[in-house]
């Protein structure tokens, strides 16, 4: 039930954001993001980034859904809240911009490609670099408590390293304003709650 209930908000602020985005004018969102005249192409940062990300953020999100209800800890559970509402709401920007600009949401292409580098996932569902492996995931539904705080802390710190460097590369590469300044607020964002999980961590006699 609640993995429905996280799968039905996921679903409804992609939606509400897809409509947010839709462009109605020559201005606001549309032109930020470039209309679909003007999109960036198919192999561009842009879109290599919005799809890279759009998939890193889910699985934050789903970490996030897990712990929250593995722990009875308050910060760790308004961590886990801040992370689902705001990846969610970023990742539906993104995939409502691929929308937008008429460019697939997926991709056969190396992960990392739009980098400029070649990357090779570790297997076992990581994907990409920081991304958990579905062991990984495994364990932490698996943990409670303590146990469970700790290597969700752990995970999500990698996670969000690896988001943080992505998203540095894509402000300081992307061709629309959209997405450097989505980019340039996700590594302000991630580097903070790093900082934070290295506290947080420290406090329950662990780290990075």
């Amino acid at each position: 039930m609640v993995l429905a209930g996280g799968a039905v908000l996921l679903l409804a602020l992609g939606l509400v954001v897809l409509i947010l985005v839709r462009p109605s004018s020559s201005t606001g969102p549309a032109t930020a993001a470039g209309s679909a005249s003007a999109a960036p192409s198919d192999t561009s940062v842009d879109a290599g980034f919005a799809r890279a990300m759009s998939i890193h953020h889910q699985q934050a999100v789903e970490m996030s859904f897990i712990v929250r209800d593995r722990t009875s800890d308050e910060a760790v559970r308004r961590l886990a809240y801040d992370i689902i509402n705001t990846q969610a709401n970023q990742r539906g920007m993104m995939l409502g911009w691929l929308e937008m600009w008429g460019r697939a949401k997926s991709s056969s292409a190396p992960p990392m490609e739009w980098m400029g580098h070649t990357f090779t996932p570790r297997g076992d569902g990581s994907l990409m670099p920081g991304m958990a492996t579905d062991t990984e995931l495994d364990r932490l539904r698996a943990a409670k408590g303590k146990d469970a705080e700790v290597l969700f802390l752990k995970l999500m710190t990698s996670h969000h390293r690896a988001g943080a460097e992505m998203a540095q590369a894509a402000a300081g590469s992307a061709d629309t304003d959209a997405i450097r300044n989505l980019a340039a607020g996700m590594v302000q964002g991630q580097q903070s709650e790093i900082a934070l999980m290295a506290d947080m961590l420290k406090e329950r006699g662990a780290k990075a």
